[in-house]
This record gives C-alpha cells, structure tokens and sequence, in this order.
C-alpha cells in the first residue's frame, strides 16, 4: 500500500454545481440516494461545516481559483468572471510541474485566457465572455422576467445539462485511463453541472423519487418568509417562489433530488474510473459544490442568500493522509482548495500563497476540531441592493447587510434559521454581546462599508464598459449558460 513518503500523490477535484450540503445520504437526508458520495465518505473525511465564498456561481469559481475572498479578487459577480489575471492555484501548481487538467464546467471569462490549466477540455464558460450584466443594475434594478422559466422546466426527460455531464463524466473516463496518467503526479478540476436547474431530469432518476413523499420546504406550512428589507429586494427580484404551487414545489423538489442521484452516478463512474487505473490509492478526491439551492426554504430558490441550504456547500475528502470516516466540525470554505492543492502535490509554497486565508484541508482533517475559526462567505450580485456579508464560527452565524439591519442565528438552537436574534431579542444582553463579537469577526477581515461601496465603484465601470445601463438590459436575459460539445460550440 502506497504512502505519502513512497509516491508522489495525485489530486482529483471533482466539483458539482448547486448541490445543497444536506442533500447526502451521509448527511443525513432520509429522501436522498447518494451511494457513491455516501461510500466516498465512509473512506474519507466529512466537512459539515463547509461554506462557499458567495452563494452565486461566477464570483464562487473565481474565489475558488484564486484561493481568496470576492472582495480581494474583485471578480464580484456574474459579469466580471475570473480572467487569469489574479493567479489562480493551477498556475502556481503548473509552474512547479504538476500538470492541471479541467474538465467541465469553469464558468470563467474564456479559454483564451491563461486560467492556469494545463488543458481546458469541454470547458463551459460565460456566455460570450461577458456574463450576466443584468446582474450589475443593482441600483434601481430592472424586472427580471426570466424568472417563471424556472417552474416552467419542471418534469422528465433530457437536458442539455444531463447531456453535456455524460460527456464530462465519459470525458474524464477516458481522461484517466490514459497511459500519461501513469508518467507523472498531476491535478484534476472535474466540473459537472447538475444538479443546477433546468429542472429536467432523466427517467430512471425522477423515478427514484415520488412528488408526493417529497419533504415540504422550511417555512411552507406557515408561509414564513423572512421579514427583513434586504431580502425582501432579493425576493422581488428574483420572485421565482410564486410560479410553484405545491403540486409543481413537489415535482420540482423530486426532480433535483433525481438530479443529485443521476450527478451521484457521474461521481461514481469517475471514481470507478480512478480506481481500474490503479492510482486510486495514490490520489487524494476531493467533491465539493460551489454553493446549494434553497428549493422553496423560507420562500426563497436557487441561491444568492445567507441561508444554509443556500450557502453551505457539501465537502467530502479521501485519500492519502485523510482519516476515514472522520467528521470535521471546523469551520471550512472553498477559498481552502488553494491551499489544499499546494499541500497535496507537494509544490513549494511562495509569499503569495502563504498570504491566502486558506487552509490545506488534510491539515484540518488531522487536528482537533477548531469551532472558532471564522468562515467568510459575501455577495455583491444581482437582486441585491447592498452588499451581503456573513461571518460564521462556534454555532453562531452573523449576517451584515450594509444600510440594513443584521441577522444573527444561533444554529445548534435553530438549524433552520427561523429565529433572527437580532430582531427576536434584541434586548439580550447575550444576543448583544454576539452581535458585537459577529462584526468584531467580520471587521477583522475587511471594513463592510468600504467593500460595499469600491464594488459600486467597479460595477459602475463595467456597467460603462458594456456600453451602459440600457445595453446591460438589452442583452440575453436566461437562468443558466449554455452548454458546450466535444467541439466547444453550445448545445
């Protein structure tokens, strides 16, 4: 059996999309069939308390690349994707010799840029290198009419997402029985898309889930939508919540679980693919998402909010110097897949590494669980009026909405954020004393305000940049980017 002093060791990330962290037979879901997930889990360690930088997918994967916070990348949104401008993990990697290979979904400006990969194969990018500038109209913003397209494609049946992640899924099959694999160490960024909406899903996978047995969403019984200003903008922007009436909620909820399944069985042929290759034992895998969905919680779907189901990402390690069936309570966040990587392919770290906030999960995953750790996650995209900002550590999360009141959740007492202390007992000393320590946390890494107000600043450029505010408008409005073939052209 291989160690890590006798063979070099291989990473294989393998990262899905939207895929909400307690959607996991291993995290406990009592609807959810992940097998292969589950089984990757019982070898490796779990992160329960895992967060994305920003719940949105174009500042996530910059983030992720980068190994930093939005606001030090500056790719704030779905209109300013990652251009290789800021080096990524891959470069620092691929300048010491390990090879990077992405395959999948990227969703970054171009593969005209220098992303740091060695090769970019079935890359999905933004669309036409620009994005979403909708999303920029953040002040005075317009309807966002593409919203009732989300219940629209509910159902059975073929996507070109289901598609395009077979040809990922048969991409890296291929990929890893290749004889270069066996020449040298080398890194994989393996990117599927589902189970990010469209909502259509496969037969034999929405056949493992029937609408009627489906969980009711947080908050349903009551119709308890958060009362606060901010995300009451949210909501009106993107007011997907009401085109779904409870029959469509039930059929849309077993449609993403089928997805999470059919992604579940992508995950499994790639692994089964490791493993026929003989550099399984040689290969630390990580699966993350790059942030979850909230599927009718609290009024709320898809992403772009605070909440757990939207924020929290599922994060699951195995391999050389991961303990098996370990459960890490630490706080952890996607800006750790930098410092991960560097620690896995055994590269030297240099100044600008060692200046990221990451930590190299292997580390984590070998020390006593470290429950004040502070996790950042933010947003400065669309439907937002303000920049959102999140602290996380102990069981406490603190939520700092710049020009609105904040939120402050107690998740050990209330896992499903029901209750903002903030609000709820505003008089508590407890509660005030939280409040304080929660902007003392956020303070410690950046000032808020100053944030907030230098995206504006940006945003503002790139809005004139575009060509202005009603050529931001004018451009296609759509809930997801096209897929890409085998020859790169949308599907």
């Amino acid at each position: 059996m291989s160690t890590l002093a006798s063979k070099p060791t291989n990473l294989l990330i393998i990262i899905s999309d939207e895929h909400r962290k307690d959607a996991m037979g291993c995290a406990g879901h009592h609807i959810v069939k992940t097998p292969n997930l589950d089984a990757l889990a019982a070898r490796g360690t779990v992160f329960a308390n895992a967060y994305t930088p920003s719940p949105m997918c174009v500042p996530t994967r910059a983030s992720l690349a980068c190994g930093d916070y939005v606001h030090k990348t500056g790719y704030w949104d779905s209109a300013t994707p990652y251009d290789g401008a800021v080096r990524s993990w891959m470069s620092h990697l691929k300048r010491q010799g390990v090879p990077v290979t992405s395959i999948g979904k990227l969703h970054f400006r171009s593969s005209r840029d220098d992303n740091g990969f060695t090769e970019e194969l079935l890359a999905m990018h933004v669309v036409d290198g620009v994005g979403w500038p909708v999303g920029l109209l953040r002040e005075n913003p317009p309807e966002y009419t593409s919203a009732s397209e989300l219940a629209e494609e509910v159902g059975i049946g073929p996507s070109t997402y289901t598609d395009y992640d077979r040809e990922i899924t048969g991409m890296a099959e291929e990929w890893l029985a290749a004889s270069e694999r066996q020449r040298e160490p080398w890194a994989a960024f393996v990117s599927l898309v589902s189970p990010h909406y469209p909502l259509t899903c496969p037969q034999e996978f929405y056949d493992m889930y029937d609408p009627a047995e489906m969980d009711l969403p947080v908050g349903y019984a009551a119709h308890a939508h958060p009362d606060h200003s901010e995300l009451r903008n949210v909501a009106r922007f993107f007011d997907y919540d009401r085109y779904f009436d409870e029959q469509k909620m039930r059929e849309a909820k077993a449609a993403y679980y089928g997805l999470t399944s059919f992604m579940d069985d992508c995950v499994g042929r790639i692994l089964q693919a490791l493993h026929q290759s003989g550099q399984a034992e040689d290969t630390v895998v990580i699966y993350i998402s790059d942030h979850g969905d909230m599927m009718g919680d609290q009024g709320f779907w898809t992403k772009q909010v605070m909440y757990e189901q939207s924020a929290g990402v599922p994060m699951i390690a195995a391999g050389p110097g991961l303990p098996a069936g370990r459960r890490v309570a630490t706080g952890t966040s996607l800006v750790d897949i930098a410092a991960t990587a560097i620690d896995v392919c055994g590269v030297d770290h240099d100044a600008q590494s060692r200046a990221l906030p990451g930590r190299s999960l292997r580390a984590l995953a070998n020390a006593p669980d470290d429950m004040d750790r502070t996790i950042l996650s933010e947003y400065h995209d669309g439907g937002s009026t303000t920049g959102t900002f999140m602290v996380r550590w102990q069981n406490w999360k603190y939520v700092h909405y710049v020009g609105h009141e904040p939120q402050l959740f107690d998740l050990g007492a209330d896992p499903d954020e029901l209750c903002n202390l903030a609000i709820d007992r505003v008089n508590d000393p407890v509660v005030q004393a939280v409040l304080h320590e929660g902007r003392h946390r956020l303070f410690g890494i950046c000032d808020p305000d100053a944030v907030n107000a230098r995206c504006f600043a940006d945003q503002k450029r790139r809005i004139a940049e575009l060509g202005g505010r009603e050529a931001c408008e004018n451009r296609p409005r759509f809930n997801h980017t096209p897929a890409p073939n085998r020859e790169g052209a949308a599907l």
